[in-house]
């Protein structure tokens, strides 16, 4: 990863107000012999009330973000009916909300109207992109840190659109 891309312990620590992410696959690389994606294909739930147990540390740092006052949100587009991955992400995203994330799905067809980026972002009080690049099998090809004022505008646009259009985690089910 280049250097002048900030951790995402940098990244959100430098948040004042507004934290916002949009994702935009409908599958990330995965190891399906193994991990949290393996575990959850045979059978495996996060137990509400086993809060120890959830992905560590990150919804820590989500939660130290929020703790400060400033507001997270994730938009997800997802093509329907969902891929495998995108009901394992569904099926832990109270993880997220539990730690002070807002969360909202888009139905992709109900994307087709919005001038959208090419890639996942971050975008940090609306001054700082942090593109996130993928692989075609969804590996991390890392990420590029931008403040374009061009690009700003339009993940901004995009994701307030996104947002606007989404469905609240606790009303989007998967069939």
């Amino acid at each position: 990863m280049p250097s002048n891309v900030p951790t995402f312990p940098e990244l959100l620590g430098s948040a004042t107000s507004t934290a916002v992410h949009l994702e935009m696959r409908d599958s990330y690389a995965v190891d399906y012999e193994k991990g949290p994606f393996a575990d959850w294909r045979a059978g495996f739930r996060h137990d509400p009330g086993d809060r120890a147990s959830w992905w560590r540390p990150w919804l820590d740092l989500i939660q130290e973000t929020v703790g400060r006052g400033v507001v997270v949100r994730r938009a997800r587009i997802v093509s329907e009916p969902v891929s495998e991955y995108i009901r394992f992400e569904h099926s832990g995203t109270f993880t997220n909300i539990t730690a002070g994330e807002q969360v909202r799905w888009l139905p992709r067809r109900q994307a087709s109207a919005i001038a959208l980026p090419g890639n996942d972002f971050w975008l940090i009080d609306g001054r700082l992109i942090r593109w996130n690049h993928f692989t075609g099998d969804g590996a991390s090809a890392g990420g590029e840190i931008s403040e374009d004022p061009a690009a700003v505008k339009l993940c901004t646009e995009a994701f307030e659109t996104v947002w606007e259009r989404g469905i609240p985690h606790d009303h989007y089910a998967i069939t």
